[in-house]
């Protein structure tokens, strides 16, 4: 295991793809949580609530939702990479055992999300307490509580990073993955939870951005309306749950087929 994890961390430290992505996910942040901030309680459209108020601070926290799909989609590119480029073979006749494999994976590209997770949040506190202290709001929540939420960010990150390996892992086909999880995230995630508000918590994208912060309905991108957060560390249970299921799942079905 030792060996595989070496190698999946040198693959990542000789490559831009964990600069990239996280670089990606600083933008988006910085986008969403910058436009929150400026029409924060104007009432308009979906304007948040006043960042003079707890909710309005904790909502433009939150504007990680972007980043937080970004890491799953990190970790679907760091094992789906190996059959676009060619390299499973070479990988697999060095480390025979696929499991090991596939687990290593799924350990780099958690360690890569949480990294891409630590730059989001740092961005979106930065916003919103800058923001709030530009004019003159006194900090309505307290310091535990941004400590959680960004907190949230980063283990939620790491996790749909662990997630997202397993399911790239699981598809194989890179773009066809990519789709699926964005879809999963933007759409299908939306109308379950919508539909079947009780299960909507157990949802990998939804548990994570409420973890960041995210409430009932909100963030960006939505999540469904209707749904209560798990408490906190019911959620990343569940996460860690999930990157589990998907990671055996793949080890059970396509990391045992042929990788050409």
């Amino acid at each position: 295991m030792t060996g595989a994890l070496r190698a999946e961390f040198l693959k990542l430290r000789t490559t831009r793809l964990v600069a990239g992505m996280t670089g990606l996910a600083v933008g988006l942040t910085a986008l969403i949580g910058v436009l929150e901030a400026v029409t924060a309680g104007t009432g308009k459209g979906m304007a948040i609530p006043s960042l003079g108020t707890a909710g309005g601070l904790r909502d433009n926290m939150a504007s990680t939702g972007f980043a937080l799909l970004v890491a799953a989609l990190l970790g679907v590119v760091i094992s789906s990479g190996e059959f676009r480029l060619k390299t499973a073979t070479d990988t697999y006749l060095d480390q025979p055992d696929r499991g090991r494999v596939l687990a290593a994976k799924a350990v780099a590209a958690a360690a890569a999300g949480a990294v891409s997770g630590i730059a989001a949040a740092a961005t979106a506190t930065g916003i919103t307490l800058g923001f709030a202290a530009s004019r003159g709001y006194p900090l309505a929540l307290s310091d535990p509580a941004i400590a959680r939420y960004a907190a949230g960010t980063v283990i939620g990150s790491a996790l749909l990073a662990a997630a997202g390996a397993g399911a790239g892992s699981l598809i194989r086909h890179q773009t066809g993955a990519i789709i699926a999880v964005v879809a999963w995230g933007l759409v299908v995630e939306l109308v379950v939870g919508a539909t079947l508000t009780t299960l909507g918590r157990f949802l990998p994208y939804t548990a994570a951005a409420m973890l960041a912060g995210d409430t009932n309905g909100g963030g960006m991108p939505q999540i469904p309306r209707g749904v209560t957060a798990l408490p906190y560390p019911a959620g990343i249970a569940v996460l860690a749950a999930i990157a589990v299921a998907v990671a055996a799942a793949a080890a059970l079905t396509t990391v045992r087929h042929d990788v050409t």
